[in-house]
């Protein structure tokens, strides 16, 4: 008879009848564990005083602070799951979330956890718990768990005692999410021109197929980023899956005299770097030359497999082979480029952007390659990007979103393009082999945006409109201190749609934007909710987005 051994189960980890389980997660990268550790420390306190003052309730910890590591985050998905395997299923969980944080450290156990979970944020911009938070609503919406959500700047308001209170009785908080309002083919809007245009579109993609090469398929712990293969093909947008050391290797085909000529390109136009000479702590020449040979790659293969958008994993393995990506995301994805020969010497999509998708996220792939598509069809500038939904704060009575990509946006996005662009090395905490960064203030103007997300196989898309802003001087500065100072930063207004109702609603941390003129921005919307609708994608229309439909 053969015998069974297997590992003996560790003892339960329970809450009784006036506590709730507390768990933090956070990176997979140790040194920013650590970095971010004080803040998560200072908000568990801030928790803890107010479950017990305002409602009688014990926030108990279900992990240990660990000494040797120097922090008490979860910062493996083995150490998450071996952690809910010792946790009463039936116990109410309070997942704290004070930093970026890897959602798949936690998302598959908190998908089968029974009892009820609250995802908490702080709301802040140095320490970007909203982002983390935003990231594991969508993971979980993707993986069909129910869950609530909250988030805070100091966890001594109305709105955040109203939303635990409600979650301790009952297990949910119900968000106001009525600025989402669903569309299909029988609105109104069907019988316009450019309805009919965004239609041709749709059925253009379906019968040709966009396909979106991307370096690797999984970044940073995003499951909601990763799409089942059939909800991307059922939309007319397979995925080409490719290799970042096969990239590796195109980039040492590129010769240095290219590599040359490639960054002095962009110092004739304008762009300053902030070079320095120790490259352990600095920007360097030679790490922006690696960067221009990256993107060289990048549009080799965009040819090669006749991609319409690219992307790259960014993190973890290709930031500790070469420099950071960031660089060649942004050139690549620009109108003004650097004329990027292929081997024959043949100039790749001269005088048009390849949609770059930022950590190979598919919930922006989608967007970002669709808009490139329906604006360059209308002979519109078509440059597309991402961006974290990284903070906002109010501004003379106006709240004003920041949002800030991890290094690069289109040089058509910043206020004087090329030229008001400036390279920073990457935070070496993250990048040891450093890269560019392409800085600048996201220029004004009207603005489309969207987000794709998943439910089992179909494919969701919210759209909206806003305002890109230039705060002055000192505002800005004020909001680059507060997030990431190399990062490029876009301050808008979402048309209708106000902090509470996307951080409610929102299924990612990522949000996709197109610059589109006043005068067409209301056809361009029109078309595009035509095109995701014929592309089998069901569509909501933001705040007063609707109102223009």
């Amino acid at each position: 008879m053969l015998k069974l051994t297997l590992p003996e189960n560790k003892p339960q980890i329970s809450a009784g009848a006036k506590e709730v389980l507390v768990v933090t997660n956070a990176d997979l990268r140790e040194s920013a564990n650590v970095e971010c550790w004080p803040v998560q420390n200072k908000f568990e306190a801030k928790l803890e005083k107010a479950l017990a003052d305002r409602f009688g309730i014990a926030a108990k910890r279900a992990h240990l602070y660990k000494n040797d590591k120097g922090h008490g985050f979860i910062s493996s998905q083995r150490e998450g799951s071996d952690l809910f395997a010792s946790i009463d299923p039936d116990a109410p969980v309070i997942v704290l979330l004070t930093a970026w944080q890897y959602s798949h450290h936690l998302a598959p156990s908190l998908a089968k956890h029974r009892g009820p979970v609250l995802l908490l944020a702080n709301f802040d911009g140095t320490w970007p718990g909203l982002v983390g938070m935003l990231c594991m609503a969508g993971t979980l919406n993707s993986l069909g768990k129910q869950y609530a959500r909250l988030w805070s700047a100091d966890f001594d308001d109305a709105f955040f005692y109203q939303g635990l209170g409600a979650w301790l009785k009952t297990g949910k908080i119900d968000h106001d999410v009525s600025y989402l309002h669903t569309v299909d083919t029988t609105h109104p809007a069907a019988k316009t021109d450019a309805w009919q245009a965004g239609r041709r579109v749709g059925e253009f993609v379906l019968r040709h197929k966009e396909i979106m090469g991307l370096f690797d398929s999984f970044c940073m712990g995003m499951i909601n980023g990763v799409f089942p293969q059939k909800a991307l093909v059922d939309i007319g947008m397979p995925m080409e899956s490719l290799s970042q050391s096969a990239l590796l290797v195109e980039m040492a085909k590129v010769p240095q005299a290219l590599r040359e000529e490639c960054l002095q390109w962009y110092e004739a136009r304008g762009m300053k770097f902030n070079f320095g000479s120790d490259p352990a702590k600095e920007l360097t020449r030679d790490q922006v030359l690696e960067q221009c040979a990256m993107m060289i790659a990048m549009a080799r293969f965009t040819q090669r497999f006749g991609l319409t958008s690219v992307g790259v994993q960014y993190q973890q393995g290709l930031a500790h082979s070469c420099a950071a990506s960031d660089f060649a995301e942004g050139a690549i994805g620009s109108t003004a480029r650097f004329p990027i020969p292929d081997e024959n010497g043949n100039i790749i999509r001269a005088g048009k952007p390849i949609p770059c998708i930022n950590e190979v996220d598919m919930g922006t792939a989608i967007p970002q390659t669709m808009l490139w598509r329906l604006l360059d069809a209308f002979g519109l500038p078509s440059e597309t990007t991402l961006h974290d939904i990284r903070w906002g704060s109010d501004y003379q009575g106006t709240f004003y979103w920041d949002f800030e990509i991890s290094g690069s946006v289109p040089f058509e996005h910043l206020k004087g393009g090329i030229a008001g662009a400036t390279g920073y090395r990457q935070p070496a905490m993250y990048f040891p082999k450093g890269g560019s960064s392409i800085h600048g203030q996201g220029k004004a103007g009207r603005l489309i945006w969207a987000r794709a997300h998943y439910e089992g196989t179909q494919v969701f898309m919210h759209i909206g409109t806003g305002t890109a802003v230039e705060l002055p001087a000192e505002e800005f500065e004020r909001r680059r201190k507060a997030t990431t100072y190399e990062w490029p930063l876009l301050n808008c207004v979402l048309d209708g749609v106000g902090r509470d109702d996307l951080m409610a609603g929102h299924q990612s941390n990522h949000i996709t934007v197109a610059y589109v003129d006043d005068d067409k921005l209301a056809d361009v919307l029109r078309a595009f909710v035509a095109q995701a609708l014929t592309q089998n994608i069901r569509v909501s229309v933001a705040g007063d987005a609707y109102a223009l439909l």
